[in-house]
């Protein structure tokens, strides 16, 4: 008796770790889909996407494995083992896609130029309703990364009354389709907008060694480099900016508002 309990727990942890081991190349797949296109650097850290899919991960990683263990017993009849490990991976399954399409809805989709900083943009933020108003050429909710975008000058007073109104409102500028434009256009107004990457230093002494090292990896000069605040959901970073063409040169974990 005592030997067959443990041929049988035995025959339970090798099942169990053949599903952890299979749970595990599944997440290393989904992972790379995350954070390779969806939440690329800065954005894993900025936008919580990080944190979001490792809980989602672990909970699917750990679920499938132990529902193993539980319901695993070769004196089942065999068409009754395969029903059972079957429903295992059909919950793991349905978990693992519920728990993608809850990261997917929270990526970053747009880095947008508002006036005076950039503002990460998520795919919830944007309204669906407002979709098809994305300019010609703009993807509205892409699917390879965050691109880059600014918001577009207002054409009169009476747009801008209202575009401020919805914003106190809750709707974020940035977040509306129909007030982007490419980032490239805006390159003036950013240009003016951001400010020398040497100020940094200045305000925040206590931080100039993560600014060197910002600045290095920037492949630019510290005179050849401009910085704007950068607004995400959970913190607050900063860009650095070449100061001629305004391409982003990197990112900085710096609250610069």
């Amino acid at each position: 008796m005592t030997h067959t309990l443990a041929l049988n727990w035995k025959d339970r942890l090798r099942a169990s770790g053949i599903h952890l081991g299979i749970s595990l190349l599944i997440a290393t797949l989904a992972a790379g889909l995350v954070f390779a296109l969806w939440y690329p650097y800065p954005y894993r850290e900025i936008s919580g996407g990080r944190e979001l899919f490792l809980i989602i991960v672990a909970v699917d990683v750990v679920l499938g494995p132990l529902i193993t263990l539980a319901v695993f017993n070769r004196s089942k009849p065999r068409g009754e083992l395969v029903r059972d490990l079957g429903i295992v991976g059909l919950i793991q399954l349905a978990a693992l896609i519920y728990g993608l399409w809850t990261v997917s809805v929270a990526r970053p989709v747009h880095l947008v130029f508002e006036f005076d900083r950039l503002r990460v943009i998520h795919a919830i933020d944007v309204p669906e309703e407002m979709l098809s108003q994305a300019p010609p050429g703009v993807s509205a909710m892409p699917l390879t990364g965050p691109t880059l975008l600014a918001v577009r000058s207002f054409r009169d007073a009476g747009e801008e009354a209202t575009a401020t109104l919805v914003a106190l409102q809750g709707l974020h500028l940035s977040a509306r389709p129909d007030l982007w434009q490419g980032y490239e256009q805006a390159r003036p107004r950013v240009l003016v907008a951001a400010k020398p990457a040497g100020e940094l230093k200045r305000r925040f002494p206590k931080q100039v060694v993560e600014i060197d090292e910002a600045i290095a990896q920037s492949g630019r000069p510290e005179s050849a480099l401009k910085y704007l605040p950068v607004a995400a959901r959970k913190s607050f970073w900063t860009a650095l900016l070449d100061a001629e063409s305004a391409e982003i040169r990197g990112f900085i974990p710096l609250d610069s508002f």
